[in-house]
Formats: C-alpha cells, structure tokens, sequence
C-alpha cells in the first residue's frame, strides 16, 4: 500500500479490549470521566494563564502549550476509543487512523521536547535568576515553542510516510485501540527490520537527548539550590521545580517503557497499558499536579473566579 491506494483499504479493525469484554462498560465510564476532567483541567490552565497579567511570564507560556498539547492528545485518542468501547463493530477508516497516527507522532515528539524546554527555563531561573529576563525574552520563548512543535511535525511527516508506505496484509485488524506505528509494522507484508531500527533510533533522539538535558539542567539546579542559605530558599526554589519533576517521571517513565524495552510474551498488554496511561492519564494529571502543587495558580484561579461572579452582579 502507499499514499495512491488508500482507496483499496476503508477501515482498520481496532481490537483493544475486545478480548475482554467484561471490561469495556467500566472502562468507557472511566475514560470518559478521565476526558472530562482533562479538558476542563488544561483549559483552565490556558485561561487562567492568558487572562491573569501576573502569569504572563515565560514559565506560564510554555505550561500553557503543555496543556494545550494535552488536550490535543487526549482528543486525539479518547473520543475514537469511547465510540469503539459502545460498539459492536469497532472500527476506524482508514483516513481516521492516517490522522490518528500523524497527530499522535506530533503531539508526542512534540511534548518531549516542551518538557525538555521547561527544564532550561526553571534553570534559568534558579541558576541565573538576575538575568532572567533578559535572558528568556519574549522572542527566545517563542522560538523554543515553535521548534519544539516544528520538530514534532517533522519527526511525523517522516514517520507517517515510511509507516504509510508499507504494504499491509488482510485482515486489517489492528491489535491496539488507536494507531501507532508498532501496531501498524504488524501488519505489514514484507520485512520491518530497518523501519523497527529507524522506530527505535527515533526513540532513543526523543527520548533519551531531552531525558539528559532535563537531568543536566536539574543538576545545576541542585547544586544550585544546596547553596541557598536559608531553608524557607531552598523550599521555594524546589516548588517551582518539583510539579515539572512529577510530570517528567509521568511521561518519560511510561513512554520509555513501551519503546525502549526489548519485546516480550506480555509486551502486547503492556504496550496498551502504557499507552493508556500516557495518553490519557498523564494528561488528565498535569494540570492536576501543577495546580495542587503551585500557589500562584490557585490564586490566579481564585481572582478569575471571582472576576466571573462580579461581572454576573
């Protein structure tokens, strides 16, 4: 199959819980309270950041593309799997599963990066605090943002394409709740050693490169912050740090244990598992941890909240 012959293959069978069918009912309540709380905790995010003038900072920039990216995430999977758990014939066309994986390779490469990003600026800040401002200017902000999304979109035009262009067997059924591109390479006709290899090399570019850079910035912010006199210093200094910590174990923890683990009888299941968890979960808890955890939020929300009542009296 390639790009001209989409027209032969209309539909992928997605067989995700099917083989345990008991499953499906809690699963489909739990998923869908899970998409309810993910979207208004990132759109909250993205609201209170934008509307409150006290957050207009670099920190709250990049937070609000993490949330915006989540929810996009999320969009991606949830909707598709709540309709597929309801039916009978539980089915994506092949154009929905051609835009399934293309935005899943964006948004994923797309938050490696954005973490990583987010490190160097919470290094900025501890260890360079008097030259914060000059250094995280308005336009480097911008620049970091928009080449972590143009790399996103670059890694999935490249992957798409050499995934796309595979010849795929019938029966198309697809032992995974959305398409990826491992589910996808199982199907193939012909051998999948070199694009598994460039999979795998691709991993290790998005994953272990940021993964490194976040460890170094978090190594000079810990030396950095030992150096602090007083205890309520080094307390503060580790808060604006430890929500960014929590969501890089999250996200890195469970995607590296999917691609970066050598293939076993149980990889199936946990591939699901862990899917489940980083593109659902992880993005239902970001704007949880980073609002339970972070004072200035939940003022900020306060003061929109009661924005919102005086402007109704």
């Amino acid at each position: 199959m390639n790009w001209v012959n989409d027209s032969i293959i209309q539909e992928f069978i997605l067989l995700g819980f099917s083989d345990r069918p008991w499953l499906e009912f809690p699963l489909f309540v739990v998923f869908l309270i899970s998409y309810i709380v993910t979207i208004f905790g990132n759109l909250t995010i993205i609201l209170v950041s934008r509307l409150d003038s006290k957050l207009h900072t670099p920190m709250y920039f990049f937070l609000t593309n993490l949330s915006l990216l989540d929810l996009c995430y999320t969009t991606c999977i949830v909707p598709q799997m709540l309709v597929n758990l309801c039916s009978i014939r539980k089915v994506i066309s092949y154009r929905g599963c051609v835009a399934q994986l293309f935005i899943f390779l964006v948004l994923g490469a797309t938050e490696y990066l954005l973490l990583a990003v987010m490190s160097f600026d919470r290094f900025v800040a501890i260890c360079r605090p008097l030259h914060y401002s000059v250094i995280m200017h308005q336009r480097l902000c911008l620049q970091l943002a928009a080449a972590s999304w143009v790399t996103g979109f670059s890694n999935s035009v490249w992957l798409s394409t050499l995934t796309l262009q595979l010849p795929l067997c019938d029966p198309y059924v697809i032992d995974h709740f959305l398409c990826e591109v491992p589910a996808l390479l199982k199907l193939s006709c012909v051998e999948t050693t070199a694009n598994e290899a460039e999979l795998f090399l691709v991993s290790v570019l998005f994953h272990l490169i940021p993964l490194t850079l976040i460890l170094i910035s978090y190594a000079f912010i810990v030396r950095a912050v030992l150096r602090i006199q007083s205890a309520e210093g080094r307390q503060k200094a580790f808060g604006t740090c430890g929500s960014h910590l929590i969501v890089v174990s999250l996200f890195y923890g469970t995607a590296v244990s999917v691609y970066l683990q050598p293939p076993s009888p149980s990889s199936k299941d946990r591939g699901k598992m862990v899917s489940l968890f980083y593109g659902i979960i992880a993005p239902m808890l970001n704007p949880l941890i980073y609002t339970l955890r972070n004072k200035e939020v939940k003022e900020a929300f306060k003061r929109l909240v009661a924005r919102v009542f005086l402007i109704k009296k």
